[in-house]
């Protein structure tokens, strides 16, 4: 991305809930103005307009903490600033340098956000807001995602009580414990006691399907193997105290976790419509691994914006699939690298283990570098980077990925991956 290399003024903000410390210079001036700005649309418009006024509607260099949040949104509508934002880690380490003692307040802050851009904006990232499709598909997929872990906790507590008061219901759930059809049997009798207290007419009714002969199934639902076996189950506890107490949490966890199931139906709804939009949606629709909740993560994580990344190696080394390497006199180590954003990591990471189920050349590799001595995630990382170098190549040329025409590259560059490939099919 080409940096706009003269600035009319360069703007260092601390941001904070309510009131933001703001420090301003200018190119031609040592001297630098502090003044504070509260999270208000009529405050932050007014500021605006008058630096618009001020410098001719020029470009003005904004530095600030973060790339998402009230005051990132709120900044967008304004053409003529020009954002930087830097990662907290960042600053921290520029004010240790004029201040080892620690000491620290907001207005400092700024102006050391205003040095740190007037000085070095040319060694920095400005934000560019990606297309309309692609800030949609980035924003849903990542709030799905925090929806699916938070349902996963509630699961996990549901488990917890069910296991302690309630295993009977256990044997009734089925793949998962996010089932509608467990969900609503649990809500309807939350307790092994109620469930027995049933007609076994509801109890068919809701108990999971089961794929069995015509032969077998009981015309009256009283002969029922599921009726009977929870009409002859034992209470593990019989304290009413503690049913009392795991009846309500059943009752909440369930109601949770229902809600969740339809908000995470609703997220899948628009991210499909959303991704049927999108320019690049055919591009990622053939990759091995990549279902209906990767292929729109791959297409977020890329965009339209083919002047976004300089190269692979860039890609690599912002999603933190690229190691770091840390150099000492003698001593070299390579570890993990953690400063990164953490979805998009998760997203090439989560991309690449289930690639290994579709593609040969993905198994292949990941059980060479488990030959190797590689770890279980060292080894998906590493088929993670692979998979980044091709998925750039394919999304520079606008040419969909194909996997026997990747084989043939990897047959005439004589990599040991087709030897490794030929042997196992052998043996198999």
């Amino acid at each position: 991305m080409t940096v706009v290399e003269t600035f009319a003024a360069f703007i260092g903000i601390d941001w904070a809930d309510r009131e933001h410390a703001v420090c301003l210079a200018s190119p031609e001036t040592l001297l630098v103005e502090h003044r504070s700005l509260t999270q208000q649309a009529e405050e932050l418009d007014q500021w605006a307009t008058e630096l618009r006024h001020r410098f001719g509607g020029r470009p003005v260099a904004v530095c600030l903490e973060q790339s998402r949040g009230p005051l990132a949104y709120a900044l967008m509508k304004y053409e003529f600033l020009v954002l930087f934002p830097i990662n907290p880690k960042q600053l921290a380490k520029y004010r240790q340098a004029f201040t080892p003692s620690g000491a620290k307040d907001d207005p400092t802050d700024a102006e050391l956000l205003c040095r740190f851009v007037k000085e070095h904006h040319q060694h920095l990232r400005c934000w560019k807001p990606d297309d309309a499709q692609t800030r949609g598909l980035r924003l849903l997929t990542e709030a799905r995602r925090q929806c699916v872990e938070q349902r996963k906790a509630y699961g996990n507590r549901l488990l917890q009580e069910l296991k302690e008061s309630y295993p009977l219901a256990l044997t009734l759930k089925g793949k998962n414990i996010y089932a509608d059809r467990f969900l609503t049997l649990l809500a309807k009798y939350p307790t092994q006691r109620e469930l027995q207290r049933a007609s076994p007419r509801q109890l068919v009714k809701l108990l999971s399907r089961r794929r069995l002969a015509t032969d077998d199934l009981p015309t009256d639902p009283k002969q029922d193997p599921r009726v009977l076996a929870i009409r002859a189950a034992h209470a593990l506890v019989n304290d009413a105290m503690i049913l009392q107490a795991a009846r309500l949490a059943v009752v909440h966890l369930v109601a949770l976790l229902q809600q969740f199931n339809k908000t995470i139906e609703t997220y899948d709804r628009q991210i499909a419509a959303l991704l049927a939009q999108h320019a690049e949606a055919n591009l990622f629709a053939g990759l091995p691994g990549a279902a209906a909740a990767i292929q729109p993560r791959l297409v977020a994580a890329f965009g339209t914006d083919r002047q976004r990344y300089a190269s692979a190696e860039e890609l690599q080394t912002l999603s933190g699939v690229a190691p770091i390497s840390v150099k000492s006199g003698k001593s070299r180590v390579v570890k993990r690298r953690r400063a990164c954003p953490h979805f998009l990591r998760q997203t090439f990471h989560e991309f690449a283990r289930c690639s290994r189920l579709k593609s040969a050349w993905a198994q292949a590799y990941y059980q060479l570098l488990r030959a190797r001595g590689f770890r279980f995630h060292a080894a998906i990382r590493a088929l993670a980077f692979k998979w980044i170098r091709i998925l750039f190549r394919c999304w520079q040329e606008r040419q969909p990925y194909e996997e026997e025409r990747y084989l043939e590259q990897l047959r005439k560059k004589n990599s040991p991956l087709i030897a490794y490939l030929k042997t196992n099919t052998i043996n198999n």
